[in-house]
């Protein structure tokens, strides 16, 4: 192996990159084979105490090993938009920019708590990348796409809209096409990481599914408040659609993030969490190839929802809206007076760049809005992705009835073709005290009302 290559594998630069050849010509002195060198020297990084008494290994194993984890004497800068967050939100956040490789942060005011940072949280750190600061469903993301038809047609069409949406689309673990959708991304290079090799063909059976939780297709009415969407004033007739990376982006985010807490095995039990990967280590490397081929798949499955449904509805699609949370970027941010490239975690935030559009959903009873960013700089550039819950699925099931909720939607002339209890509407924040809590961050430029809602149906665990 050359030098390269072992600071790929996490070896720092120095000294220890001459006890790790030395280890090599060793390893192989003794009979061992080389092609199995890779996961002894990974072994060796993800805990070192456990070789200091092998003779062959110690050496190496004393070199890198380090004392826990410290937290930095200050904590990174971050700023809270919204009020009455949940306490352990605020101190998930607290906790990411104690990380040594924390340069920034911000906390959404949909905020509510996750693993390592919470949802809502942003996260910039420098050459370092957090896989549960991305989180589970890799590049979930919003689309909206507005028709060259009134919204008034809804009432008289629910039937043949409630079949169009059945028939054009599957929610679930495990949902698929009887025949397997196409798209350009299955082209791509799967082979940037043993998990995206050996799940492609569970990823094209998925694809152009939706997952279970909060991913939703919905028609509604989308009504135009603001002229630089460069539509005549009016209500269209739209599709608003909510899923992810499906199960390919999970096992991504479970095999990464259990590497990156191997490494980082010093951090304490309430860090774990925000274990990270240097775009150094070949493990870093690979989960950020992995991740963007997460975002493309992701978003064609929204491509493919929204293509096979316009099709369907006979309609021209005048206005194409999309952005996406639960993602990393490489961005370059003004932090302390100096321009530095960072990555910037979104977790359960979007993009909100200056001139960035985007779309923020309420509930399945209340409205979302598409936006415009105002490059806010202590938000990193950043907004909410949605209204954010206010309580946990379990006690939404104890604290709401299907009576209820079926006079509340009908009150907001909303027609439920398929959900769980625990996504009704009293289970989110009041969108419009998120949206006025952000005002600074965003300007809102057209309102979605949703009219007919399919998520999926009650029983399935959540791919939120």
């Amino acid at each position: 192996m050359k030098s390269k290559d072992l600071i790929h594998l996490g070896i720092p630069e120095g000294e220890s990159i001459h006890l790790a050849q030395q280890f090599i010509r060793d390893f192989i002195a003794a009979g061992n084979e080389s092609e199995h060198l890779g996961d002894e020297i990974f072994h060796i990084i993800a805990d070192p105490p456990a070789f200091f008494s092998d003779n062959l290994r110690a050496p190496l194993a004393r070199a890198l090993y380090r004392p826990a984890f410290t937290p930095r004497a200050e904590l990174a800068p971050w700023r809270q938009w919204g009020t009455d967050l949940e306490a352990d939100a605020v101190r998930q956040m607290a906790n990411a920019c104690a990380l040594p490789v924390a340069v920034a942060g911000a906390l959404m005011p949909d905020a509510h708590p996750g693993y390592g940072i919470p949802i809502g949280g942003v996260l910039a750190t420098e050459n370092a990348v957090v896989p549960y600061a991305v989180g589970v469903d890799i590049a979930c993301r919003m689309k909206l796409t507005v028709y060259d038809r009134k919204a008034n047609i809804i009432p008289g069409q629910r039937d043949r809209l409630t079949n169009i949406i059945e028939s054009e689309t599957r929610f679930g673990i495990g949902a698929s096409f009887k025949q397997r959708r196409n798209h350009d991304v299955m082209d791509d290079d799967w082979n940037v990481s043993p998990v995206t090799k050996r799940l492609r063909d569970k990823a094209w059976t998925q694809l152009g599914t939706s997952g279970s939780g909060n991913h939703f297709v919905e028609f509604g009415a989308f009504t135009v408040t603001n002229e630089h969407l460069g539509l005549p004033p009016g209500e269209y007739l739209a599709l608003l659609s909510h899923s992810g990376s499906r199960g390919t982006g999970a096992q991504v985010c479970d095999v990464y993030s259990k590497r990156a807490m191997a490494r980082r095995f010093g951090l304490p039990k309430e860090l774990k969490h925000l274990a990270w990967l240097t775009l150094d280590e070949e493990d870093g490397q690979e989960y950020w190839s992995a991740m963007n081929l997460m975002g493309r798949y992701a978003a064609a499955n929204h491509e493919l929802i929204h293509k096979h449904i316009a099709k369907k509805v006979g309609a021209r699609v005048i206005l194409d809206i999309e952005n996406h949370h639960n993602f990393a970027w490489k961005e370059r941010h003004i932090i302390n007076g100096r321009e530095r490239e960072l990555i910037v975690h979104r977790k359960g935030a979007t993009p909100a760049g200056k001139g960035v559009l985007g779309i923020i959903p309420g509930s399945m009873a209340t409205p979302g809005f598409v936006v415009r960013g105002k490059g806010q700089p202590e938000s990193l550039h950043s907004a909410s992705h949605g209204a954010g819950r206010i309580m946990s699925r379990s006690k939404a099931l104890q604290s709401f009835t299907w009576s209820a909720t079926k006079k509340l939607l009908a009150q907001n002339g909303v027609d439920l073709i398929s959900s769980g209890l625990d996504e009704v509407p009293g289970v989110y924040k009041d969108i419009h005290t998120v949206m006025a809590a952000q005002s600074d961050l965003v300007e809102i430029l057209g309102r979605f009302d949703p009219k007919l809602v399919k998520m999926c149906p009650a029983g399935e665990k959540a791919e939120d």
